[in-house]
C-alpha cells in the first residue's frame, strides 16, 4: 500500500529539519553549562533496567516470534505455492525485517558473540562475497544445504536475511511458483528456521537472570561488563550514537551520497523493496530506547532543549523515512525522492552530534569526548 503524501506537511518538515540542522546544536546557554547528574546506583539501575526489560528483551522476543512466522510461512509456501501463500511469505518477511530493525541498533552484548549479528544480517557485502556464495549454493543444489540444523557451521553469508532475500526475491525467484518443495524454496525455509534459532539464542542469553541482564542492571567493581554506573550509561548512549551512525554510514551512504554516484543495488533489502522498512525500524528503535529507558531524565531540567532537539530530529527522521519510494532505483534518481534521502543524511548527521556532544556533554562525559573517535 502506498504511503499517502502530504506535500505541504512534507515541505514544512523538510524546511524545519534543515533549519535545525543548518546551525550548530545549542547545548547550553552562554553563561552556564548543565550540571552533570549524580549517577547513583538507584538512578543507573532504573535506567538500565528499563532499557533491558522494557526495550531489549521484548524486542528480541518479538524478533524471534516474527522469524518463526517467516519460517512457518515459507515452509507452507514451499508445500503449496500459490498467490495467497506467497503473499503470506512477503508479509512475514517484511515483519521480520521490521522487528530485526528495531533491535539491530544494539550491537553489543550477546549479539556479537559467535558472529550472531552477521549470521542474521551479513551487510554491507561490498565485494559481493555473500551473493556469490548463495548463487553457487543454489546452482549446486546439494541437499545438505537445506538442513537448518547444520547451517550454523557454514559461512555467515548463506544463513541470514541476505541469503533468504535472494532466494525469495533475487534472480530466478519466479521459479518458486513452478512446483512444490523445490530446492530453492526449501533452502529459504531452512534459512528462516536458522534465523529463528539464532534469535532464540539471543532471547535465552538476555532472559537468563544471572547473565547479561544482571550485568547491565547492576554495575560495580566486580561486574565483568560495567564497573561503574557511568560506564553503563555511556554504553547505552553509545548504542544510540552508533545506531545513528549505522543508519547514515551503513544503510544510506552505502548506496547514495549527495552529488555522488548512486548504487541502488547496494542498498539493504532492495530486492524485496524493504530498504526503507529496515531504516525506518532502526530509527524507531533509537526513539524507543531513548524514550523508554528514561535517559532524558539525566539532563538538567534547565537544559531541556537538549532532549527536545534530539526528540525533534528523531521524529522528523521517523516521519520522512517511510515516505521514500520503496523502489530504490527510482528513489535515487527522482528529485523529490532525492530530497527526502538528503534530508535523512543531513539529519542523521545532526542527530549524531546532538547525542554525542550535546547529550554526552550534558551528562558529564567531558570536553572532547567522542564515540566516533573510540574514546
Amino acid at each position: 500500500m502506498q504511503t499517502r503524501r502530504h506535500p505541504f506537511r512534507f515541505a514544512s518538515l523538510i524546511a524545519a529539519g534543515l533549519m535545525l540542522s543548518a546551525s550548530p546544536p545549542v547545548f547550553a546557554q552562554e553563561s552556564s553549562t548543565p550540571v552533570p547528574p549524580e549517577l547513583t546506583e538507584q538512578i543507573v539501575t532504573g535506567i538500565m533496567t528499563r532499557a533491558v526489560d522494557d526495550v531489549i528483551r521484548p524486542s528480541y522476543r518479538a524478533f524471534q516470534a516474527s522469524a518463526g512466522k517467516l519460517a512457518e510461512a515459507t515452509g507452507a509456501f514451499c508445500k503449496a505455492p500459490s498467490d495467497a501463500s506467497r503473499k503470506a511469505v512477503d508479509d512475514a518477511f517484511r515483519q521480520a525485517v521490521t522487528d530485526w530493525g528495531h533491535i539491530e541498533i544494539v550491537r553489543i552484548g550477546p549479539v556479537i558473540d559467535d558472529n550472531r549479528f552477521e549470521r542474521i544480517l551479513f551487510y554491507p557485502d561490498r565485494k559481493g562475497t555473500g551473493l556469490k556464495q548463495v548463487q553457487a549454493l543454489l546452482q549446486k543444489q546439494e541437499e545438505k544445504d537445506t538442513d537448518a540444523a547444520t547451517m550454523g557451521g557454514k559461512s555467515v553469508a548463506i544463513q541470514g536475511f541476505g541469503a533468504i532475500e535472494f532466494a525469495l526475491y533475487g534472480t530466478g525467484a519466479e521459479t518458486l511458483m513452478d512446483k512444490p518443495d523445490g530446492f530453492r524454496c526449501r533452502y529459504a525455509a531452512a534459512v528462516a528456521t536458522h534465523i529463528e534459532t539464532t534469535a532464540g539464542q539471543l532471547v535465552a542469553a538476555w532472559d537468563a537472570p544471572d547473565g547479561v541482564q544482571d550485568d547491565w542492571k547492576h554495575p560495580g567493581p566486580q561486574n565483568p561488563v560495567f564497573r561503574t554506573g557511568r560506564e553503563a550509561i555511556t554504553a547505552l548512549l553509545g548504542i544510540l550514537v552508533h545506531g545513528a551512525e549505522a543508519v547514515r554510514d551503513q544503510r544510506i551512504e552505502t548506496f547514495y551520497r549527495n552529488g555522488g554516484i548512486a548504487r541502488p543495488k547496494s542498498a539493504v533489502f532492495w530486492r524485496s523493496g524493504n530498504t526503507w522498512t529496515s531504516i525506518s525500524a532502526n530509527i524507531e528503535g533509537l526513539q524507543v530506547l531513548f524514550d523508554t529507558s528514561g535517559m532524558r531524565e539525566l539532563v538538567d531540567p534547565n537544559f531541556a532543549s537538549i532532549n527536545e532537539n534530539i526528540d525533534f530530529v528523531l521524529k522528523s527522521l521517523g516521519h520522512i523515512a517511510p515516505m521514500v519510494d520503496p523502489d530504490v532505483e527510482k528513489a535515487v534518481s527522482t528529485p523529490e525522492e532525492q530530497q527526502k534521502i538528503n534530508f535523512l543524511l543531513v539529519n542523521t548527521r545532526d542527530l549524531i552530534l546532538r547525542l554525542d556532544a550535546g547529550y554526552g556533554g550534558a551528562i558529564g562525559l567531558g570536553s572532547g569526548f567522542s564515540f566516533s573517535d573510540g574514546d
